[in-house]
């Protein structure tokens, strides 16, 4: 009978750590949803999809590109780009590079729904995240976001 090895448990120091995290994991989401649902009738990852369509040339991106660039799957991307062609801010049409790709085109009524709902989503991550930090503190989120976010060699 093996037995497995001892899990290598959290100190206090690094038990506060994970939980602080964890807590703002869970809470940014909601806040931000709220806070873009109510005044724009947008979902944050709606919101993310736009904006970095916004920011690309041309306004245009692969779909895969942009699934990498809003951290979702194809498949939610797909839906959530149905939902906004309905409503007029994206359109898809084949990449004329390789046609086997689909690009995703944030239309100029996207552009307009954008720029409406900057102000109001930047004031909620001021009142939640930067206006709560000091310079210091948030060049220290800044430089711990990039270190968790950097995957180690080898990781999927």
């Amino acid at each position: 009978m093996s037995t497995a090895p001892e899990p290598n448990w959290l100190d206090d120091e690094e038990m506060d750590a994970w939980i602080q995290v964890a807590t703002a994991l869970a809470h940014l989401p909601h806040a931000l949803d709220a806070q873009l649902l109510r005044d724009a009738q947008i979902t944050h990852f709606e919101y993310e999809v736009m904006s970095a369509l916004s920011e690309a040339p041309d306004r245009t991106l692969r779909m895969s590109q942009l699934a990498e660039l809003s951290y979702g799957s194809l498949s939610r991307l797909s839906h959530v780009v149905s939902r906004l062609e309905k409503r007029g801010w994206v359109r898809r049409h084949p990449c004329p590079e390789n046609g086997r790709f689909t690009n995703a085109v944030l239309t100029e009524a996207g552009w307009e729904k954008v720029v409406a709902t900057a102000p109001g989503y930047l004031a909620n991550v001021r009142e939640l995240v930067v206006d709560r930090l000091t310079r210091a503190q948030l060049r220290q989120v800044s430089a711990i976001g990039r270190r968790i976010n950097t995957r180690p060699t080898g990781s999927a």
